[in-house]
């Protein structure tokens, strides 16, 4: 058989260098690509149904997953595995700096983590709560370092390590914020997931930060976000990949740069079409993902 110059580029160009896209947009990652079950409030059964089919390796999963099968981790588990899913992340709920707060939070989010372990999954996440009513100080966010190192020392005693997601409205809501907070953390104890439309929502550049704390990212957030919505002026909203302002090909470069090699997970707070079902808005996401940055799901 006689193979021509054509056959042997378009065969070398797809099992020679996998990694490398001929459109430019983004060069394909190790990473791992999981879905939010967010997007179907507190019906977890549908969410994973729909994330499963859709084709998603992981999921992660809010409380609401520990309300229901909090006492029967197994059957979670089971119903993860027949799906062909992980739990990635369990969204664990809010970290006050309030010192009145500190020891029932600190057990809730402990037990949380034996409920992940239980369950097979992976990582613990934690936001936080702005204190209100009052101006912020430098020493809330060294406060919330050190708990989060603290909390991340007694989730890693169950096997489970902790990731810290700054948010629109927390403590670790600015650029200068969040590294303030990371500032007072052992990266020992606990890392980032870092969520790249919350970032740019906050003012920051996503594709830079993800360069600067490169030894910080252990999970990242793949959202987009627009202006607009309530609140005037400053309004935002949540919307699919390439619908809002965040240079979602120049995040995947930053990664491939990086070489980062963990959890992606895509999450969509809330479909804003009425016309439109989680699911869709999962297949939008998706279609993004591998027709434009040409990403293996």
């Amino acid at each position: 058989m006689v193979i021509t110059r054509r056959d042997f580029l378009r065969t070398s160009a797809t099992t020679l260098v996998p990694s490398v896209v001929v459109s430019g947009f983004s060069r394909a990652t190790s990473m791992k690509f999981g879905y939010a079950a967010i997007t179907w409030g507190a019906n977890v059964t549908q969410a994973i149904d729909d994330i499963s089919a859709v084709g998603f390796r992981g999921i992660q999963l809010r409380s609401d997953a520990f309300a229901q099968f909090g006492d029967r981790p197994a059957a979670l588990r089971e119903l993860l595995e027949r799906h062909g899913l992980k739990m990635a992340v369990l969204s664990s709920g809010n970290l006050s700096i309030d010192p009145a707060k500190e020891q029932s939070e600190i057990a809730t989010h402990v037990s949380h983590a034996k409920f992940v372990k239980a369950v097979g999954g992976e990582y613990l996440q934690v936001i936080d709560e702005r204190p209100k009513g009052r101006a912020i100080v430098p020493e809330d966010y060294r406060r919330l370092g050190r708990l989060l190192t603290k909390l991340g020392q007694r989730t890693a005693d169950e096997g489970v390590p902790l990731v810290y997601h700054h948010h629109m409205n927390s403590l670790g809501e600015k650029p200068d914020e969040v590294a303030a907070v990371l500032d007072a953390a052992d990266r020992h104890h606990v890392r980032l997931l870092f969520d790249i439309a919350h970032y740019q929502q906050a003012g920051g550049d996503p594709v830079a930060a993800i360069r600067k704390y490169r030894d910080w990212i252990q999970v990242v957030h793949l959202k987009d976000v627009k202006s607009g919505g309530a609140g005037g002026p400053g309004g935002y909203q949540f919307v699919e990949l390439g619908q809002g302002r965040v240079d979602v090909p120049g995040v995947f470069a930053a990664l491939a740069d990086i070489k980062f090699d963990g959890w992606a997970i895509v999450e969509l707070d809330r479909v804003l079409d009425p016309t439109r079902t989680p699911k869709e808005a999962a297949e939008i996401n998706k279609r993004y993902l591998t027709d434009r940055l040409h990403q293996r799901i």
